[in-house]
């Protein structure tokens, strides 16, 4: 029992929107589309649903070629960041619509409103209109309508986007709760990756109409498959710098490097070159691209053993209790998540380490060559 797209494609005026898509929706699972705007998301979702054709390929249901057959016919619910009601009936009502729809008997459809209505807080305002509602009140309201429908196929395309933290987080929460009691097969799209690892079990990265890689969502985190998938699954994106094997020598950015002429830890950058770590020791010669997220990058010297940059701050973003550190490094823009306030000044040297177990190598076709030593052992 699943959905499956097979060498599902989309073109729009000769421009592919949707590459050559393969992917197999389990029954009872949740699956989340994450990529930037514009990514493909949506577009995919809409072939999903039966609201577009493929160019290409087909879709099929349990088994059953479903591709040509009308949204109306399949048993598909969606929600999306623009929330969507009927604003001349109540709150109930705009819930209930769906099961008034199928005559189900009204003791059954009242006590199924009301239960959706109590998970999502909409308990006091059952009786109100759309447009008395505030934007997140609204949006809750298009959620439950397409919950308590019971679809078999339920696609929510950024739901949470409008509504404010607090609540946000609690949905995020109650949503794996949810398919797991409905058996449904979800399909959830976001641009942020700390939603997906929320929501937990399985993900697939999207990057200009191309699904790049899917499977467990921890898994596609900790192991991607290549740089792509890396900087998609990474906020912000994943910090990158080009180097070239060579014997036991990493080099990289050109005659100066940015480097700092070494590092009391034996693992500073000297004149644009760095020691080759355990991770690389068995890797041929030739191009590389290290990555290393920011939350791994450090201002400060993390003890021996680590790599050592000499970088240049250009902003610095608090947000509170952590603070955003942007810097150039050569051609690179990194970016460090340090914790506390740190108020650096712009144009200013900072030295920048980062531990090699915590650093990906992807190789010349950006494929995956070594995972991070943390990711290995999780």
């Amino acid at each position: 029992m699943a959905l499956e797209l097979s060498g599902v494609e989309k073109t729009v005026t000769g421009r592919p929107h949707i590459h050559r898509t393969d992917l197999t929706l389990e029954k009872g699972t949740m699956n989340v589309l994450l990529g930037a705007t514009l990514s493909g998301k949506t577009t995919l979702m809409r072939l999903m649903a039966g609201l577009e054709a493929p160019s290409a390929g087909r879709i099929l249901w349990h088994g059953q070629d479903v591709t040509g057959t009308r949204v109306q016919d399949r048993n598909v619910a969606m929600v999306y960041q623009q929330f969507i009601n009927y604003p001349s009936m109540s709150v109930y009502d705009n819930i209930a619509s769906p099961l008034m729809l199928t005559r189900r008997p009204r003791a059954e459809i009242d006590r199924e409103v009301r239960a959706t209505a109590e998970m999502l807080q909409l308990t006091p305002l059952l009786q109100r209109r759309p447009l008395e509602l505030s934007g997140g009140q609204q949006q809750r309201c298009a959620l439950a309508r397409a919950l308590v429908k019971g679809a078999g196929l339920v696609l929510l395309d950024e739901p949470l986007a409008n509504l404010d933290y607090k609540l946000r987080e609690e949905l995020r929460q109650e949503i794996p709760k949810i398919f797991e009691a409905s058996g449904a097969i979800f399909v959830y799209a976001t641009t942020e990756p700390e939603e997906a690892l929320l929501l937990g079990g399985k993900t697939a990265t999207l990057w200009q109409g191309r699904v790049t890689q899917f499977g467990p969502t921890p898994e596609v985190y900790r192991r991607p498959c290549d740089a792509i998938t890396a900087r998609v699954f990474s906020d912000p994106p994943m910090n990158l710098l080009q180097v070239t094997k060579a014997g036991g020598r990493l080099r990289f950015g050109g005659a100066d490097g940015g480097a700092d002429g070494g590092g009391s830890n034996g693992g500073g950058d000297d004149g644009g070159a760095l020691p080759v770590f355990a991770a690389m020791a068995g890797l041929a010669d030739g191009p590389y691209t290290l990555g290393f997220r920011a939350n791994h990058l450090r201002l400060s010297d993390p003890g021996p053993g680590a790599l050592c940059f000499t970088a240049q701050v250009v902003v610095t973003e608090i947000t509170g209790s952590e603070t955003f550190v942007h810097l150039d490094h050569g051609p690179s823009r990194w970016v460090a998540l340090v914790h506390g306030v740190r108020d650096l000044a712009p144009g200013a040297a900072q030295p920048a380490f980062v531990d090699p177990a915590q650093v990906y190598v992807f190789g010349p076709d950006s494929a995956l060559a070594a995972a991070a030593a943390y990711a290995t052992a999780a």
